[in-house]
């Protein structure tokens, strides 16, 4: 790279004085620097004339390539740099596709005031898709809700919890309670969550307490069961951080409490880019609320 950087600047000053003068090296360093590069090419790139120096036909089919290289070798350059000072490099985030933005919004916001050059780069899985993809490699880290205990090979940190709410449409009679039990639910037509981690927990507790549920609408999708919710086609279990469509009416669900706890989970032994170590901190230190 610096005989080709010699060698542009000769190709500029048509001097090789002048050339080491603007690349900071001695006269001789330059010129024998650009008589190695002309052995390797097998060619002269200049013509000698006494001080003077005029480009060969040679050198001229081979600058625009020796330009080249020199510019993608500023870029590598550039890019480097910005990785060590943690600019333009994407975190690779999985999100369990049950945990709404509400929170994780307020945590990015602040993050990128905080690291205005990192990119955060999200990714939307079931437990088992975002699993395979630590695994893999293929993420940097991810939001999950471990029910059962984190899978050996797995490091956890707990961010928050939150709790289950019932959620349905404006002027619904659920509306004058306070909170609701299954009880209260019973043979109540409903919207079923089929991506929800919790689901089977949930619809075995409905069963114990002989509580009847009628779905009349299913989806993996949390904006189209919110939807159905509000166009009145029954109501759904949600954790209160899900709901993103205001006009939806909520009540913390009772007797049982049902929560979660959303969990960071990276894999221990895999070094972090300076910008990964700086998010994994970051949401350790946040105070998320509750």
């Amino acid at each position: 790279m610096a005989q080709i950087r010699y060698v542009l600047a000769a190709a500029r000053h048509l001097n090789f004085t002048r050339a080491a003068v603007d690349c900071n090296v001695s006269q001789p360093a330059l010129t024998k620097a650009v008589k190695s590069l002309e052995a390797e090419l097998g060619a002269p790139l200049f013509h000698r004339e006494g001080k003077r120096i005029t480009i060969s036909g040679f050198g001229r089919s081979m600058l625009p390539h020796l330009e080249k290289i020199a510019e993608e070798a500023a870029t590598t350059r550039a890019l480097a740099d910005s990785y060590r000072l943690l600019d333009q490099v994407p975190v690779r985030l999985g999100v369990l596709s049950t945990i709404g933005p509400v929170r994780l919004s307020r945590f990015l916001s602040q993050f990128q005031r905080s690291y205005p050059g990192v990119e955060v780069a999200v990714t939307e899985g079931s437990v088992a898709d975002l699993e395979e993809r630590l695994d893999d490699g293929a993420l940097d880290a991810a939001l999950l809700n471990p029910l059962e205990g984190l899978r050996a090979g797995y490091n956890g940190h707990r961010l928050y919890s939150e709790r289950y709410v019932v959620v349905f449409p404006p002027d619904h009679r659920l509306g004058s309670l306070n909170a609701v039990t299954l009880k209260d639910l019973s043979g109540e037509p409903y919207v079923d969550r089929l991506s929800c981690e919790m689901r089977e927990m949930v619809m075995e507790t409905c069963a114990d307490a002989g509580v009847e549920l009628y779905a009349r609408f299913r989806s993996e999708r949390e904006d189209w069961v919110q939807s159905m919710v509000l166009a009145r086609i029954g109501f759904a279990f949600m954790p209160e951080y899900s709901v993103t469509i205001p006009e939806l009416q909520q009540r913390p669900l009772i007797e049982p409490v049902v929560e979660r706890d959303v969990t960071l989970v990276t894999v221990p032994g895999r070094p972090f880019s300076p910008a990964v170590a700086a998010f994994v901190r970051a949401a350790r230190a946040f105070q998320w609320p509750g």
